[in-house]
């Protein structure tokens, strides 16, 4: 068998409607599922997993784009949930499966995607989103939902507690003494750069947060981000400028520097609230990225939809 027809093989193992475990992957290509794995990464640069995952929900894209229900979507793409597969897609295209897209591709490293009805297009010129920048953004993201999650079972008077008296991370966002208020400028942050750079109003300051209101927030906030940061990329973007009137006088800020400014406060404050969760007797995990990474790559390893 040729090596082009030795992968043909295992794609076609790994996007089986049958297969959704990596060991069922690996059974369809008569292969055991540690070398399936190394194989199909090694020729793709994508675990297998991970790679039908992305095409499943390439599929559902265009299916929702022609007429398939959110519902009808998710089961064919094999999610047990609405509400997961809402997340899988929010995450992934940055916006929710209920609201039109301009396309049904997904980033890749290999160009290859789903083409409709139901076979696969290798698009060999593709440009896709830097592995690196795609990482940082993604666990800024996703370590926050966790953040935002533990912060949710906090007791209110220990969320509000003032434990660090006098801190300021950033003159203009005031005091940042307590888990509220660290968590509530580490979340408004990204709305504000939003507003800037889409030219939309400031969006306003609550005086009183509560967890599940910042987290609500987040969800609503991080797929915007995330497509923001995926078309700069697409269009080679980086180095346009914002200009923002709002400032007095008005300054400009290269995009570039901004993303960079949003990772190294975010990661900052990340710390900063797993502190203030130990202060209030909460146990935290240390927020190291490459748990992170690893567990999603424990997740392409063996995880079902």
């Amino acid at each position: 068998m040729s090596d082009r027809d030795r992968l043909r093989q295992l794609l076609d193992a790994a996007l089986d409607e049958d297969n959704r475990t990596l060991g069922e992957m690996a059974d369809g290509a008569h292969s055991s599922p540690y070398h399936f794995s190394r194989l199909l990464s090694g020729a793709t640069g994508e675990a297998p997993v991970a790679m039908r995952r992305r095409l499943m929900l390439e599929r559902a894209a265009w299916q929702l784009g022609n007429g398939s229900s959110v519902t009808e979507a998710a089961w064919a793409a094999g999610y047990e949930s609405v509400e997961g597969f809402s997340r899988a897609f929010s995450r992934a295209f940055g916006h929710p499966p209920s609201s039109p897209g301009a396309g049904h591709w997904l980033p890749a490293p290999n160009g290859i995607h789903f083409h409709p009805p139901m076979s696969l297009w290798v698009h060999s010129t593709e440009q896709a989103m830097n592995p690196l920048t795609e990482q940082l953004v993604g666990h800024d993201l996703g370590d926050t939902r966790y953040l935002l999650d533990l912060a949710k079972a906090v007791d209110p008077a220990e969320f509000h507690r003032v434990r660090m008296p006098g801190l300021v991370v950033l003159a203009w966002d005031g005091p940042e003494e307590s888990l509220a208020q660290v968590l509530s400028h580490h979340v408004r942050t990204r709305e504000v750069w939003l507003a800037a750079i889409n030219g939309d109003a400031m969006p306003p300051q609550p005086e009183h947060v509560e967890a599940v209101d910042l987290w609500e927030r987040h969800e609503a906030t991080a797929p915007r981000w995330l497509a923001m940061v995926r078309d700069l990329e697409r269009r080679g973007a980086w180095d346009d400028r914002l200009i923002d009137a709002r400032c007095e006088p008005p300054e400009s800020f290269q995009l570039a520097h901004v993303l960079t400014h949003v990772l190294a406060f975010s990661a900052h404050r990340r710390l900063l609230a797993r502190h203030l969760f130990r202060a209030a007797g909460v146990e935290t995990d240390d927020g190291d990225p490459i748990g992170w990474l690893r567990s999603l790559r424990g997740e392409a390893d063996g995880e079902e939809h």
